[in-house]
């Protein structure tokens, strides 16, 4: 599967979005990194006063209202995958965000992570905020960045015809984006933060030149809060590790169980170990080396110290144990395509999700990875036309699991819902599984998703038209 975004010719030529089409809200005039953009026209924050005569209020009040009514008899329901019509564009539905915000970026980032702050756990009042980690990713330019973020002054979506104006998490302001910059070499196929940040923030990337880095980002993160502290950082990497040559690649994983363990898995097929410490690193010098092509995700299992999960181009799920390199522990052939990614629910420590180059994405029970039998998929959706380029279980529902695909949809699914033999499921002759919540759409070219573990429900996905934050009223 092809992970790359566009080049720069490419990236600068792409159309925006029509879900997210209006006036722009600049954090900056010379904010270099992006700007927050106002999805729905500021049309709650203008209004336009016009003065007409006593004899024709009534009148003029008629025209207006038969006008609004016209307008909303042209809305109609979007179901993806429909064609629009020449001049037909796609306009979000406000009232079934509790959130929402786009940042448009001038440089595309392929992945990102989410930092662990100290505002506090299970945040439910707005203005939100959130600190990301995230590194860009433009083909042909040697200095790339791993970007250090703090988006503040989240508010509510505000909903026409609803009390909002009373609500002063409501109002309606605009975002305030503020950011540190460090230059990488080459573009960042993937960033992952480590787990354990009660002291410092480390963060990994994964280089197209085959390197991965260990980067400390503490200071990066503490000057976001000291005022006319320079944007651009000029920092070196903490340990460069070298095992993997000049083969690139995109997996890689933090042990949530074991500070400073680390997977990375490259396109040649090969997993390699480290370890990270206080006084420096090491990396075992024999890979994990079973796979026939390119390693394309990996996840540590949330309970048991000596385990992980890889999936691969070559179709296949492995389960290893880091004690034997000889072969794998477990090994099933789970997909006619490429197994892009997975993501092992860490409340039900029996499921694994992975999604597929065709579009399908299954969810595994690992206790019938034994006894020799084949196993099959306890779940199977066909949802999404398109190669599936992300998937992440809820933090704290085991049953719910967030999925984006390269056709654009970023999908919220409830594995918990069982059919009702009473509805046909259909709509507009579309059939809709009932397990599907929620579909969120408006970027172009969607390639990682990520829950916000303290603040419920609510997701950041990056695409190559840029970073939205989001908290839909489904979850």
């Amino acid at each position: 599967m092809s992970k790359r975004q566009a080049d720069q010719s490419e990236f600068n030529n792409t159309t925006k979005s029509a879900f997210i089409q209006g006036n722009r809200r600049h954090v900056s005039e010379h904010n270099e990194m992006g700007e927050f953009e106002d999805a729905w026209e500021d049309e709650m924050e203008e209004e336009v006063i016009e003065e007409a005569q006593e004899d024709s209020e009534g009148e003029g009040m008629e025209v207006d209202e038969k006008e609004e009514n016209e307008e909303k008899e042209d809305l109609k329901l979007y179901f993806p995958g429909q064609p629009l019509a020449e001049g037909e564009e796609l306009e979000a539905d406000p009232s079934v965000y509790v959130m929402l915000h786009n940042l448009d970026v001038h440089l595309p980032f392929l992945s990102f992570d989410i930092m662990k702050d100290r505002l506090g756990e299970e945040r439910k009042n707005y203005p939100a905020t959130a600190y990301v980690a995230a590194g860009t990713s433009l083909p042909g330019v040697r200095e790339n960045e791993v970007l250090v973020m703090k988006m503040s002054s989240l508010h509510k979506t505000l909903q026409e015809d609803s009390d909002d104006e009373d609500d002063p998490d409501a109002l309606d302001e605009d975002p305030v984006l503020e950011y540190r910059s460090i230059p990488h070499p080459g573009c960042v196929n993937r960033l992952r933060l480590m787990p354990q940040q009660q002291e410092k923030y480390i963060a990994s990337t994964w280089a197209e030149t085959g390197k991965v880095h260990i980067w400390d980002l503490t200071a990066a993160t503490a000057s976001l809060e000291v005022a006319g502290t320079p944007a651009s950082i000029q920092q070196k990497p903490l340990v460069t590790l070298h095992n993997h040559g000049r083969d690139e690649g995109y997996a890689m994983d933090w042990s949530t169980l074991d500070t400073g363990r680390l997977l990375t898995g490259d396109n040649k097929g090969h997993i390699y170990h480290s370890l990270l410490t206080p006084s420096g690193s090491n990396t075992d010098s024999v890979p994990f080396r079973e796979h026939k092509s390119s390693v394309e995700d990996i996840q540590w299992s949330p309970s048991e110290h000596n385990v992980f999960a890889s999936c691969s181009s070559d179709q296949t799920i492995k389960i290893w144990d880091t004690r034997s390199k000889k072969r794998s522990a477990v090994s099933i052939h789970a997909s006619k395509s490429d197994i892009n990614v997975m993501s092992w629910n860490t409340k039900a420590n029996y499921l694994l999700a992975s999604g597929h180059d065709d579009g399908i994405f299954s969810v595994w029970d690992l206790r019938t990875f034994q006894g020799g039998s084949t196993p099959t998929p306890v779940a199977t959706f066909k949802w999404h036309n398109a190669p599936i380029t992300s998937i992440e279980w809820h933090p704290t529902e085991e049953s719910v699991l967030a999925v984006s695909g390269a056709d654009n949809q970023l999908t919220l699914w409830d594995l918990s819902v069982e059919p009702d033999a009473e509805q046909d499921g259909q709509l507009a002759n579309v059939d809709v599984p009932p397990q599907l919540l929620f579909v969120h759409q408006g970027q172009e070219d969607i390639k990682e998703l990520h829950f916000h573990k303290q603040i419920p429900g609510c997701i950041l996905s990056t695409a190559s038209s840029g970073l939205n934050i989001f908290k839909t009223i489904s979850i």
